[in-house]
């Protein structure tokens, strides 16, 4: 299953430069932010297989979990309606009514239906009791957990890696990825790769744990390495130095980041770089995650 107008394979782009050449590695990026203009990167990736098995089981409504500026929110509702799905989405915090923000105004032009649970009721969304709760109130329909994060996500990952092997021609000694949720960090140790996960969010070091509890089914995984100092103050937040290095990067190579995950990780990156953690020789892909819906979420880049 294709979702219309997306582009599979996307592209890897050699990156180079001063700090790259003079390290002795080689640095890919894989461009998942062009897999489809609303439904980008790894949330294609997570989504493809949970719609998959919806469709299977004849379902035709889906619900999800997300923020109020939620990449994964975003993507549900456009992948959803895309694919004839009704959309329901379980949103963290008040309801903003005039100030919508412009990730909640996109989730209704597309038809998903919002409601609002306070923060403490949200902490509750694995509880399989407050997930059969849920389900009775809105009629039973699909459930995809928060992130698309499950075991049919990895799935759907484990094809970019495949897709990268075929690229080069050989596997990367290294994955480098942002991490919320871990699910695609997950999805690549699963196809028994090597991954550096950069996590978003402050006090991130509970990923290890969440990342290694989606894998156990697997018996082939790659290693994890997990840094959680990049993450600028938390989730969504910033510094201005994550956002000139933002616009750097995008003058050097004329690819947009955004501040939320993927400017995190590569800044993260770079600076592993600049600190001789890789062994001269080494192939990285760092993979583009998409979410650029996110910059909206910022200070307007």
């Amino acid at each position: 299953m294709d979702l219309p107008g997306s582009l599979l394979p996307t592209p890897l782009h050699e990156l180079s430069g001063e700090l790259i050449e003079k390290s002795g590695i080689k640095l890919y990026i894989k461009r998942d932010d062009l897999i489809h203009p609303t439904v980008s990167g790894n949330k294609w990736r997570k989504l493809k297989y949970n719609l998959l098995q919806a469709g299977k089981q004849n379902e035709t409504t889906l619900l999800t979990f997300g923020g109020a500026f939620s990449n994964h929110l975003f993507a549900t509702a456009a992948a959803g309606n895309a694919m004839g799905f009704k959309t329901i989405g379980i949103v963290r915090g008040e309801d903003y009514g005039q100030n919508e923000t412009p990730t909640l105004r996109f989730c209704r032009e597309q038809n998903m239906s919002l409601h609002f649970v306070s923060r403490q009721e949200y902490r509750l969304r694995n509880s399989e009791e407050h997930l059969r709760e849920i389900a009775g109130k809105f009629g039973h329909p699909f459930i995809i957990p928060e992130g698309g994060t499950s075991e049919l996500a990895l799935q759907g990952v484990g094809e970019m890696v495949l897709e990268v092997e075929k690229q080069l021609r050989k596997s990367p000694d290294y994955y480098a990825v942002a991490a919320g949720t871990g699910g695609t960090a997950a999805g690549i140790l699963s196809s028994g790769a090597n991954v550096l996960a950069f996590s978003a969010l402050k006090g991130g070091g509970f990923l290890e744990n969440d990342i290694h509890d989606l894998i156990k089914p697997h018996g082939r995984n790659g290693n994890l390495s997990l840094f959680t100092d990049y993450h600028f103050g938390g989730y969504a937040k910033v510094k201005p130095e994550l956002l000139e290095f933002m616009d750097q990067f995008k003058n050097n190579y004329g690819i947009q980041l955004e501040q939320v995950y993927t400017a995190k990780m590569f800044f993260g990156l770079f600076d592993l770089i600049r600190r001789d953690f890789f062994p001269r020789g080494s192939i990285i892909v760092a993979v583009h995650t998409g979410g650029l819906q996110g910059l909206l979420s910022g200070d307007g880049r």
